[in-house]
């Protein structure tokens, strides 16, 4: 299911790269500033029946000039096996001895820095802090934890419309700054895998207001 999600990405990256338009300029004072929106990409995990990740984003952004944009979005996911473990490229993710014995379900808020470096071509930093909850196989809590959970990412906007919807492919490191100390079972885990994950793919999209 996963790479079924990564084709399709792939395939409106590809379609919509037909369609690019310059990002707005700088001195330009007409375009609508704030934005709404939510990761089309992760939205499509919601289907996975084996890791379904229950994810909800929700994007609220500001544009302060026509190439620096900044973003808060708070958001809530649950998964089941390690986070450095790559979904596309790594046949572990999947086997049952890899698998959390339960899940960590997630809340947090991600705190976003975009500046336009060339017509549509951005660079942005994601910085997230969450809380974590810690499930056993028995639906019961165990613990909690924290974590700051990083993105370094380039990509492209893409008006849509008029103008009045965006589409933003992009590609990043993903990068697990610092957590607290998981708890038994699932430490054993997760200390097998690296902080970082490259390339993790995403398809935003947004409603200019």
């Amino acid at each position: 299911m996963q790479k079924k999600i990564l084709w399709i990405g792939l395939t409106l990256v590809l379609k919509s790269s037909l369609q690019l338009n310059a990002q707005y300029a700088k001195t330009d004072s007409t375009y609508k500033r704030c934005f709404v929106g939510t990761s089309l990409f992760v939205l499509l995990g919601n289907f996975d029946t084996k890791n379904p990740p229950n994810f909800v984003q929700l994007d609220l952004g500001y544009r302060i000039t026509g190439k620096d944009v900044i973003r808060v979005s708070p958001k809530t996911w649950r998964y089941a096996w390690p986070n450095g473990i790559h979904p596309f490229l790594n046949d572990a993710y999947y086997k049952p001895e890899e698998k959390f014995p339960g899940y960590v379900r997630e809340f947090g808020i991600t705190f976003s820095y975009q500046r336009f470096i060339w017509k549509g071509l951005f660079a942005q930093l994601d910085v997230m802090p969450t809380w974590q909850i810690f499930v056993n196989d028995n639906a019961k809590k165990i613990d909690d934890g924290f974590q700051i959970f990083n993105s370094y990412r380039v990509g492209y906007h893409i008006k849509l419309f008029k103008d009045k919807f965006f589409f933003q492919p992009s590609i990043c490191v993903t990068h697990r700054a610092f957590h607290t100390e998981l708890p038994d079972g699932f430490k054993q885990l997760d200390d097998k895998w690296s902080k970082f994950i490259f390339p993790e793919p995403g398809l935003n999209v947004g409603f200019n207001f």
